[in-house]
C-alpha cells in the first residue's frame, strides 16, 4: 500500500485505488525509452518517395510484419497505402494509420517474429 506522501501519475492514482484487484503497471519496469524515440526513414510508397517518421518500436513491428510476409518494410507500407486508398479512398494521417496497423498486428499475432 502506498503512503499518502507518494506522488503518482494520474493513471497510477486511479490504479492504486483499485486495491481489491491486481494492478498491472502500464509503465514496464525495464522500459526502454529508446523505443519511444522517433525515427525518420525515406520510403517508397507504390513508387513515390516520401519520408515517414515513426517511433522506433513501430519500425520494429513493421520489420516483424515484413519478415512474416517474406518481403520488405517498403512492400508492407506500399500495401497499407494501396489498400487504404482502394478500401477507404485514402487517409489524412498515414503515420497514424501505420501505428494502428502495428498495434492491431501485435494484438492479433503476439508471437509473430519472436
Amino acid at each position: 500500500m502506498l503512503d499518502s506522501g507518494t506522488q503518482l501519475a494520474p493513471v497510477n492514482r486511479h490504479l492504486a485505488g483499485m486495491a481489491e484487484k491486481d494492478v498491472i503497471d502500464p509503465f514496464a519496469r525495464q522500459f526502454d525509452m529508446a523505443l519511444a524515440q522517433p525515427v525518420s526513414r525515406s520510403v517508397r510508397l507504390n513508387g513515390f518517395a516520401t519520408c515517414l517518421r515513426l517511433e522506433s518500436i513501430y519500425w520494429k513491428i513493421l520489420d516483424r510484419i515484413a519478415k512474416a510476409n517474406d518481403c520488405s518494410i517498403n512492400s508492407v507500407l506500399s500495401y497499407i497505402d494501396r489498400e487504404v486508398h482502394l478500401r477507404h479512398g485514402g487517409v489524412k494521417n498515414f503515420s497514424g494509420l501505420v501505428r494502428v496497423v502495428c498495434v492491431v498486428h501485435v494484438l492479433e499475432y503476439p508471437a509473430c517474429g519472436e
